[in-house]
Parts: C-alpha cells; structure tokens; sequence
C-alpha cells in the first residue's frame, strides 16, 4: 500500500501569516495582544481583505491573493483601529453607527454593528496617515500625496456636510465593527497601544545611540498609566512623554529628600516616591508638571538668578498653565496664584523676591525650600551612568506636540505656554539687541527735511540756482530724547556700567537722538543735564558713591519742564536700590542674576 501523499503548503496562505508576523512584529502593534482567524467569504465584498471586531479578532479573506507586504499593511491598518479606539462605541456619536450584522466567532453567534460610511472612511484615512510614518509593509492600493491633516470627528462633520471625496471614499465592505458597551469594558486598546508607542520610542531611543532604558526591576505603578496616557491622548506631551524615564525608587526618593517626584532634563528621568498615594488624575498633573520643566530647560534658563526661587517662579507659571488647560488634577498643597496667570517666569521671579522669608517656606513637588529641578541625574540602580544633551529632543518634541495639539483641535494652549514653546524654536535675544528693539520703539528717529532757511553748496554747473539744505525741525530735537538714572552707588559694578553706557551711545547715535538728560543718584540725586550721545560713555563723571536712593532722581526727570512728557526713562542700577515708582514709559538695565527689590512694571533688561 503507497504511502499517503504529503499535503503541499499553500503559498498564499503561507503569505496572510508572514505578513501577520511582519505587523504584529513590530513593538507599538504587539502590545495589542491581537489574534488571527480567517473569515467567511460571505462577510467581505469585491474590494475587501479583512475586518477586525470590537474584541481584538482580525478576520482575514480566506481566498485572497496577495503579497507578504500588502498583507503587513493591512494588518497593521486594522490593528490601528483598535489602537485608536474606532471600535469603542463610547467613541463615536449614534450617528457614527449604521445597521447590525451577525457574525460567527468561532462557536459563538454574536451581533456587531457596522460604521456610517464617512465615519468609516475618516477612522481610515486617520490610520493610512500614522501608518504611513511606520514603514510596514506596503499599501495594496496608492495613497494622495497629502492627506488632510483633521481628526476623525472634524472630517466626519465635515464630508457629512459637503460630501464624501471620490479618492478617500471605501472600497468594498467596512474593514472595522462597532461593539457595544459590554466589549467596550473587556479591553482597553488605546491604552494597550500608548504603552506600545512608548517601548517603541524606547527602542528608537536606545538605537539611536542614546544610553537611557526604561527600569526594568521596578513595579508598574498609576504614574505608568499617567505616562502612557500622555502619548495615547494628549498629543501636546504625547512626543515628550514617549522619551521620559520614570524612575520610582523608595530609596532613591529617601537619599535625594523627594517628597512626591523631581526631574532631571539631562537624564529625561522623572524621579517619584512610590509610597505617595496619589489619584490618576493628580499622577497626571505631577508628570505634565515635570516634563514641562524638563523640555523648557527651566534648570538651565536659571543664569546667575537663585536656583531654588528660580524654581518656584516656574512652579506657580507651570501650574497656572496646566490648571488652565484641565491637565489632571493639581494636588494639595502645590504653588498656584491665580493673581499670576499670564506671567513669565521672569515676572514671577521678580515678584516672589520681594519677600525671601515667605519663599523658603514653600515647597515645590520635590519639598518645602527643595526644587524639583535637579541639577544634575540621580544614580540608581540600572541608571547608564552617562546621558547625552537632549536640547533638540526637547525642542522638537514640544513644537511636534503644539502642532498635533493645534491641528487635532484639542483646545487652546495658554498664551505664555505657547510663546515658550515657540521661543525654543528661536536663540533667546542678547540684551544689547533686546534693548536696542526698546530704544526703536519708544525712541523715534528724527527725521531731517530739506529747507530753504540753510542753502546747500550750490552746483558747479547752475552757480545761480541756491537749493535747500537738510535740516531737523527743532521741535522734533527737543522730542527725540530720552532720561537715564544712573546708580552711581559703591555696589555698581564699574566695568558693567562702560558696558552699559557704551551701549546706550551708540543706540542713541544710530537713532540720530543728539543728546540725552543724565541723572546720577546715590543718597541724593545730581542733574548733569543734557549730555552729548558720544560723551556719555567716555566724559560723563561719576559722582555719587553713598547709598542708593533712586525716587528722586526719577521725581526730577519726571517734573522738569525741559524734559519731554513723552520721554522714556531708563533705569540703570544693581537692584541694591528702594522701591521706586515710574509714572511713563520706562525699562531697568541690570545685571545677570540681579534682582530688583520691587515688582517691575517696564521690561527688565539683564546684561551679562
């Protein structure tokens, strides 16, 4: 008797399940925890390749023939619906959802219910886009060159109203079903895929040369869940969070004082005590908090300014920000003045010296008179041991997750929050710039007119023909200037203050400004009246060398009748000076890492 006849391998079937692997290979789609069944014929139209059901079941076309490639992209097509959440009923309006179909699984007989046709072709149009940027495999039919840029409910709204595009309308049957709210409990996919996203970017990370790995022996904790829904629901932070390490290591947060968590941008670790007990909510607003200060440099930003009050002031801009946007929940007991909304960082830093006893007694995320910016990383077990700088992955994470934010519509970004973020973006403006753009503003050019009152040179070839000369309108002389208090007291730092009026000489001559009244003040004030530009720098004496006492000085420019109503002042003293108080335009010339005793009403130019 002949032996049986070995069964041959169907090659196309031997290509669903290498293309199965190609997609469920890589790392951001294998936390999905998918599985693979082939379908009935009936279920699928002309067009169509598979569908995958509310509870992670991808059913294929049993009789389709196709490359590996096309069916790696399918795959991970389908995948991503579940990722995003488009089978999740408690996503999509009633109008979303169209009529019911019977679908055998397995044994089981179970109801789904099937998408509205420009639902269904905006959750897919949204998920060609993100697979477009992960390389698998290859798409079975071309994709337009662009593709818009709104979400699944903007573009739903949208082709409901005008009509549904012939290049992104469906083909075939809907490639996704809509469970019901029992389904939707079972499985929590897009958090599934957040964790995805962020193993991924780990990966990435570590590829690309970079030394930092997640901790591999420490247990999963709420601020895991926090991190993950960052990158899976808030696209501001989502590029931020998929690069942050948190380290959570009772002994870690003993040795470094860490009452609830701290950060460390040049390790991208956030550092939390795993024995505080906090809601999922507040883990949110603790992490959104840390990796704000971490992408906009706060610790480095400090220059010459008190490290720790430094951090206070970012701390009440930060929660200011994140309380106006909704992001979680702010614990008790954090720093938050709704008096200061709108403020920098700056502002808020002059404004909280004033009273350096109160200030040691606040505490920030880390503990009372501890910041929570760390200035160098925290060694713990597993830590590298060496870190790269991350001023780029900052940069580029932050403006990557403002433009996600914006496009996606997920609301407004406060204002300050939004200029820091595009200030990355642009080197920060040296002071003399910074302060020659002031003398633009508020110093106008004397403009010269031709006048027949001063005769030019006549011209050689019409000796008889006299033309007028250039001339400024005296008027306009006597507007064009502007008043400068000087500190002459013993503290002023002499070379800072030729630097100082070097600088205001030349921003005055290239203003065409021919003088300017000087004020000298120590204990008194000394008029030297109306200076010469080119002399300010080089023949002005100093006279005073007592305290500080600059009112009067301001008092006297402010009330002399030969001194424009419209004339700004400049204040140019060492902060070691009283409370003063401008009633026009005016701007303070100080040293880095000086503070004024007073909260400034003018901008505040710091000179390094």
């Amino acid at each position: 008797m002949a032996a049986p006849r070995k069964k041959k391998a169907d090659p196309w079937r031997a290509a669903v399940h290498k293309g199965w692997g190609l997609a469920n290979d890589h790392p951001m789609l294998r936390s999905l925890r998918p599985g693979i069944w082939p379908g009935e014929p009936e279920w699928y139209g002309t067009h169509s390749w598979a569908l995958v059901t509310p509870d992670g079941r991808v059913m294929h076309h049993p009789t389709r023939r196709a490359e590996p490639e096309e069916w790696a992209w399918v795959f991970a097509h389908l995948l991503l619906h579940l990722g995003f959440g488009h089978t999740d009923p408690r996503n999509a309006q009633p109008r979303d959802i169209g009529a019911d179909i019977g679908v055998n699984i397995g044994d089981r007989h179970t109801v789904r219910r099937l998408p509205e046709t420009a639902y269904r072709a905006a959750c897919c149009l949204v998920v060609d886009r993100f697979l477009r940027t992960l390389k698998i495999g290859r798409c079975p039919a071309p994709l337009p060159e662009e593709l818009p840029h709104e979400d699944e409910a903007t573009l739903t709204g949208h082709w409901r109203m005008l009509g549904l595009p012939p290049e992104f309308t469906p083909a075939g049957s809907p490639d996704f079903l809509v469970g019901d709210e029992d389904t939707a409990k079972h499985e929590d996919f897009p958090a599934f895929l957040a964790a995805g996203i962020a193993e991924a970017a780990t990966q990435a990370l570590e590829a690309a040369g970079s030394p930092r790995s997640s901790v591999k022996d420490q247990v999963a904790g709420p601020w895991d869940a926090a991190l993950a829904w960052f990158v899976s629901s808030y696209p501001l932070l989502g590029a931020l969070a998929a690069g942050m390490t948190i380290v959570a290591n009772a002994d870690v947060a003993r040795g470094w004082d860490i009452s609830v968590a701290a950060v460390n941008a040049e390790a991208a670790e956030i550092y939390v005590n795993p024995l505080i007990r906090l809601q999922p909510e507040e883990w949110r607003f603790v992490l959104a908090h840390e990796m704000l200060h971490a992408a906009l440099r706060h610790g480095e930003r400090a220059g010459g300014r008190d490290p720790y009050f430094w951090n206070v002031a970012a701390d009440y801009v930060i929660n200011g920000w994140l309380v106006e946007m909704g992001v979680g929940t702010m614990p008790e007991g954090l720093l938050y003045d709704q008096s200061l909304a709108g403020s920098s960082v700056d502002a808020v830093y002059d404004r909280v010296t004033v009273d350096l006893r109160r200030l040691r007694k606040l505490a920030t995320l880390r503990g009372r008179g501890l910041g929570d910016v760390l200035d160098r990383p925290v060694p713990h077990p597993g830590s590298p041991g060496r870190h790269l700088d991350l001023d780029e992955y900052y940069r580029r994470a932050l403006c990557t997750g403002l433009a996600y934010h914006q496009d996606a519509g997920r609301g407004f970004v406060p204002l300050g929050l939004e200029e820091e973020i595009r200030a990355l973006d642009q080197p920060p403006l040296p002071w003399d710039a910074a302060l020659a753009r002031w003398f633009e503003e508020h110093v106008p050019t004397v403009e010269r007119r031709r006048s027949y009152a001063r005769p030019s040179r006549r011209q050689s070839a019409t000796p008889n023909i006299p033309r007028p000369g250039w001339v400024r309108p005296e008027e306009v002389v006597r507007r064009a200037t502007f008043g400068v208090v000087l500190d002459t007291s013993g503290s002023m730092d002499g070379r800072l203050l030729g630097k100082a009026l070097g600088a205001i000489a030349s921003y005055a001559t290239a203003r065409d400004v021919p003088r300017a009244r000087v004020v000298f003040c120590d204990a008194f004030a000394y008029d030297a009246g109306y200076v010469p530009v080119e002399e300010i720098s080089g023949r002005v004496r100093v006279r005073g060398r007592g305290g500080t006492v600059l009112q009067p000085g301001i008092d006297l420019l402010e009330r002399a009748d030969d001194f424009p109503r419209e004339g700004p002042i400049l204040v140019i003293t060492d902060g070691w000076c009283d409370v003063v108080r401008i009633r026009r335009e005016h701007a303070f010339l100080i040293p880095e890492g000086a503070t004024l005793p007073f909260r400034a009403h003018g901008p505040v130019f710091r000179m390094s």
